[in-house]
């Protein structure tokens, strides 16, 4: 049975000032967080603050992957991770799944000891980096959203000042993110990005034609349901989406994590 690595590592940690009591944190009698409760707001929409982490459907990235012949190795969790991070197209039969030849192609120049981008220490990307088992935090003002991710160290901002998406952008790696509200939902618009990172663990290509919608709707106060669509017309033959359920980590925060500090991994990776 053919061994399935990571990307990086599937751990979960206790954060820095873990178990600190927020004040902005509704309790149960009992003084534990009501995760049930409705949802804050701010400035008359739903505020989307908070320490966010995946919550994967309960076995499901088990059976793709022993559907799929693979296993995890030592150390890793995949049941920790949603099926997306592993697979954009889990959802489609392989005959019938939306790829282009020129993506096909693209793939199978990828050598066998090929290092990805996060392996190099550079960013995850997204959406994978919404999708593992690392937390991400969101602070939401008037006027932004930044997103803070632990899995690579990097933020991002999310605008819903008004603003355009720039018509010749300079490629990055996260892309250029405006919003706007419609209703309860934040539905947030990318595009911008370079065509440096993977799309998923199974090293799905983007171009930099890539645009990504995410409309960000919190149910109460413990989850949040995040719906992503992946548009890439260049490697894809129509949009891609599938919802995700992120839950809140109370009471919490996001790490620090630098990848090459004390870094031990990459001598080991075949």
């Amino acid at each position: 049975m053919a061994k399935f690595l990571l990307l990086l590592a599937a751990v979960t940690l206790h954060a820095q000032w873990f178990n600190y009591p927020s004040p902005r944190t509704p309790r149960t009698k009992d003084g534990k967080p009501d995760l049930a409760a409705k949802a804050p707001r701010l400035a008359g929409h739903p505020d989307l603050s908070g320490v966010w982490q995946i919550q994967p459907v309960p076995g499901e990235v088990l059976r793709m992957l022993s559907a799929l012949g693979s296993e995890a190795v030592i150390g890793d969790d995949p049941a920790t991770f949603s099926k997306y991070f592993f697979n954009i197209l889990a959802d489609f039969q392989p005959a019938n799944a939306p790829i282009r030849p020129e993506a096909v192609a693209r793939m199978k120049q990828i050598p066998r000891n090929y290092e990805t981008p996060d392996q190099r220490c550079l960013p995850v990307g997204i959406p994978r980096d919404e999708l593992i088992a690392y937390p991400f935090k969101i602070v939401q003002s008037s006027d932004e959203l930044v997103l803070l991710y632990e899995a690579d160290n990097t933020r991002r901002q999310i605008y819903t000042d008004g603003r355009k998406l720039p018509a010749d952008p300079d490629p990055t790696w996260l892309g250029y993110s405006v919003a706007h509200w419609e209703g309860d939902t934040l539905v947030a618009d990318t595009t911008g990005f370079n065509d440096q990172t993977l799309i998923d663990a199974f090293r799905h290509p983007h171009s930099d034609q890539l645009h990504i919608h995410e409309r960000f709707r919190r149910l109460d106060f413990g989850h949040m349901e995040l719906q992503i669509t992946i548009d890439d017309p260049k490697m894809y033959t129509q949009p891609i989406t599938f919802k995700v359920i992120e839950a809140l980590m109370p009471d919490s925060d996001v790490l620090e994590l630098f990848c090459n500090e004390n870094e031990k991994d990459r001598a080991h990776m075949k």
